[in-house]
């Protein structure tokens, strides 16, 4: 096997090549990172057939999944990722014990006042769907401090990412942040959810290395190893690096298409380590993850990463990082009307 046929086995398994139907693509891929919605929604588009904005969100859900960020993923994986300790705190609206959040040095919701608070959030969720800023006035009307807001609403998850993560509830699949009720489930075994996400993982969005999984999956190397040793992976070794993969029945007769804009936080940056990644040259690193945790919309053109775009209403511009001659200018353009019919303005910079 040589690189062209490792990128050309990503491509096709992530559905890059050839589209699949909405519900196969979240749940083959471990649903899409969403910190910002329209990144999901494009990660999407360009991977489904029956990708339709109207009826996208429907049978999805968004909440924390792998690597502790916010995910859209299909509803009926919520047992698979939102296992609750083993299923031990489901909907367990109790918190004397350690967490994540209550052993940092600023929290300042007792395991009394938690729970009541929990309690007002879950009651006003009742009668329907809430914003984060109606669920604060709520809160505050029932006596929420100001020290206590920054803990139920830290912004980087708090009090409401615990309750998500208990299995109470989620996000709402949209842009504004928004929550509501979970549909109750049975949540799964740690060890056997962590198989299958594994299982999915070098089925779907290998070949990859150890090193691959480790960065995806938010695991340790023994973790990997172990659940290599228990599924049925088959491997080649490729410029003195070892990729394992499990044989799926696709088609890989294929070519790597001339150019794709990939979503911000897509699956194929995602997918491996990024300071080994077969298509994003070292040089552009800083480009696409920059500083901030922020993976930039990339632009692959014949399988390499030649820039970024940013779409503003019916404005897209593309930034590119390097000298791509008119041809391949004329390629990115073809692709970008083939993707948006609202595109009215279109620019390249170098």
């Amino acid at each position: 096997m040589t690189i062209e046929e490792i990128k050309i086995r990503q491509l096709t398994n992530q559905y890059l090549i050839q589209k699949g139907d909405k519900e196969t693509v979240v749940r083959d891929l471990c649903g899409v990172q969403a910190q910002f919605l329209s990144n999901a929604m494009h990660s999407l588009k360009i991977r489904c057939y029956d990708f339709d904005e109207s009826t996208v969100k429907d049978g999805l859900v968004k909440n924390w999944t792998v690597r502790s960020t916010v995910h859209v993923f299909s509803k009926k994986d919520l047992p698979l990722f939102i296992r609750c300790n083993n299923g031990n705190d489901y909907r367990r609206n109790e918190w004397n014990g350690y967490t994540f959040w209550n052993q940092r040095d600023k929290w300042a919701l007792s395991p009394e006042r938690q729970k009541y608070l929990s309690e007002v959030i879950l009651r006003s969720l009742e009668s329907g769907e809430k914003t984060r800023d109606e669920l604060k006035d709520i809160c505050r009307a029932n006596g929420m401090t100001h020290a206590e807001e920054g803990c139920v609403f830290d912004p980087w998850g708090g009090g409401i990412c615990e309750l998500c993560k208990r299995g109470f509830m989620n996000y709402v699949v949209q842009e504004k942040k928004a929550y509501c009720l979970s549909p109750e489930f049975v949540p799964m075994n740690d060890e056997e959810a962590q198989l299958e996400i594994a299982r999915r993982y070098f089925t779907n969005i290998a070949p990859a290395t150890v090193h691959d999984a480790m960065y995806f999956l938010g695991a340790k190397q023994s973790d990997v190893n172990k659940w290599l040793s228990l599924l049925p992976v088959e491997s080649a070794t490729v410029d003195g690096k070892t990729y394992f993969f499990i044989e799926n029945g696709k088609n890989y007769c294929n070519v790597i298409p001339k150019c794709i804009f990939l979503a911000g936080f897509d699956q194929l940056m995602l997918g491996y380590q990024k300071k080994e990644s077969l298509y994003l040259p070292q040089d552009h690193l800083r480009k696409i993850f920059n500083l901030a945790g922020i993976v930039m919309p990339a632009i692959l053109l014949d399988g390499k990463v030649v820039g970024k775009w940013k779409k503003k209403n019916s404005k897209l511009t593309v930034s590119l990082f390097e000298p791509i001659g008119a041809k391949n200018k004329k390629a990115i353009a073809a692709e970008a009307e083939k993707l948006w019919s609202d595109l009215k303005k279109f620019e390249i910079e170098e």
